[in-house]
């Protein structure tokens, strides 16, 4: 991605650029502020993607209300996103993870109360900080080999893009293959011949280098939705829940109806999920918002400049501390966990190098807190476009492995598939991690991996062995 030069002014010699360190990183004012809305139209998606994944949970027989998830969603990522702009100084932005709400509204809601799922958030979020206070995290993340990282990249955008497909019924499960082209081989009904159009039209963009490519191929897609809604008079189940009709007004007033709903350990009553179910959801979570975040901040941060020759970037810790307390922000907001997003690279292309960008980016989402019936327009299966199109910028990883050495290979293989087949972030992790491990004790290169390497190893044996652990402590 082509660095973009600093552009001179007088704001250069200010004090947000001895704050920031403008001029020090080779940026200014006006290069952040584009940067920091290039950001946001990259990740804007997640605002209409969060609510319809939380809001569609099963939540012991009740569903949770669309805008105040959006509210949630976007307050959580508006106060992270800002705070790692001001304590962090780095051009990242953060958001609800999509594998953090997929975790919870897959796994955890269905056993308890909404409360109670949050309450997980929060411990999650503050075991993390945890984690990088005691420098275990920043150890570990230098300890991981580069191109795991790298192929740790790579499965998470195979792992958005089969979500994308799937909840835009491109791709249908449970059918009588794992896997298949719409419900019965071919595809079905005007909702998902938006998904295909607006992909195109993304794609077309982003080839003619516009800026905030996705954010207009959503808006375009959108717009042709409803049209076509009315057109075909189509009802809300055609679209999976929730028609593309104009509300009456745009603008409306937050709802924060979810915030500061936590029941910290409720989860792990005996009316609950239970301690054990509770402690492994737990595990889960810090896997996932760990290892989610980790190639992100690396990745993102090589591409501004910030790392040093060893691919370490100074100021490591505290992204890594706001990034861990965004489990317990989004928790408190009722948002689920939040973490860096890799769309960051978006406004780190534009020019962003400091976290300037990112105070901007939290602003575009502070305003959204006021346009949450306009989020509610986008159909999920304009919405799920976006998934696909990151999924696709996160390929890129690829070309960074030397696929022509077995030991780098065969881990960087299967930490890229098996999170797509499996559907887990942190499974893929974990095949990869254990791999490297096998296939270098294997080559009598027992002690290459180093120490952290082995224990993570072990870490992820029982994250695999959590079926026969459970039966075996008698936990159902």
């Amino acid at each position: 991605m082509a660095q973009t030069p600093a552009e001179p002014g007088p704001t250069s010699r200010g004090a947000l650029d001895r704050y920031f360190k403008l001029s020090a990183r080779g940026s200014t004012v006006g290069t952040e502020l584009r940067g920091g809305l290039t950001t946001f139209m990259a990740m804007a998606y997640i605002i209409l993607l969060n609510p319809v994944i939380l809001s569609g949970a099963d939540i012991t027989g009740h569903r949770l209300n669309h805008a105040q998830v959006t509210t949630a969603t976007a307050l959580a990522a508006a106060v992270t996103t800002i705070v790692m702009g001001v304590v962090g100084n780095v051009p990242l932005a953060l958001a609800a993870g999509l594998s953090v709400s997929g975790v919870i509204s897959a796994l955890v809601v269905p056993h308890s109360t909404w409360p109670q799922a949050m309450g997980l958030c929060v411990i999650y979020g503050l075991l993390i900080v945890l984690l990088v206070v005691s420098g275990l995290r920043e150890r570990i993340m230098h300890g991981i080999p580069l191109p795991l990282k790298f192929a740790i990249t790579i499965g998470i955008g195979l792992f958005i893009s089969i979500v994308g497909f799937v909840k835009a019924g491109f791709v249908h499960t449970g059918g009588p293959t794992p896997l298949s082209l719409g419900p019965a081989g071919e595809l079905e009904g005007w909702p998902v011949l938006l998904f295909c159009l607006t992909l195109l039209t993304i794609f077309v963009l982003l080839a003619r280098r516009v800026r905030g490519a996705i954010l207009l191929g959503l808006a375009l897609g959108t717009a042709a939705a409803m049209i076509v809604n009315q057109v075909a008079d189509l009802t809300a189940e055609d679209w999976g829940g929730s028609a593309p009709v104009w509300p009456g007004s745009p603008v409306a007033a937050p709802d924060f109806g979810l915030f500061g709903h936590v029941d910290l350990f409720g989860a792990f009553g005996a009316h609950s999920m239970g301690a054990i179910s509770a402690s492994v959801a737990v595990f889960t979570l810090v896997l996932a918002g760990f290892f989610d975040a980790m190639a992100t901040i690396i990745g993102v941060g090589t591409e501004a400049g910030l790392t040093d020759s060893k691919g370490r970037m100074p100021g490591l810790s505290k992204a890594l501390f706001i990034d861990g307390a965004g489990g317990a922000i989004g928790g408190v907001a009722g948002a689920s966990g939040q973490t860096v997003f890799l769309e960051s690279a978006t406004g780190v292309g534009d020019g962003a190098r400091t976290g300037l960008a990112s105070i901007v980016t939290g602003g575009v989402f502070t305003l959204m807190l006021f346009f949450s019936p306009v989020a509610a327009v986008v159909p999920v299966q304009v919405a799920a476009a976006a998934l696909v199109v990151i999924g696709s910028l996160m390929m890129s990883q690829a070309r960074l492995i030397d696929w022509s050495d077995s030991e780098i290979a065969v881990p960087a293989f299967l930490t890229s598939v098996v999170m797509p087949f499996t559907y887990s972030i942190t499974a893929g992790v974990g095949a990869g991690v254990i791999s490297y491990t096998v296939v270098k004790a294997g080559t009598g290169k027992w002690r290459e991996p180093g120490a952290l390497m082995w224990i993570l190893t072990f870490v992820f044996v029982v994250y695999f062995a959590l079926a026969p652990i459970k039966t075996w402590l008698g936990v159902h």
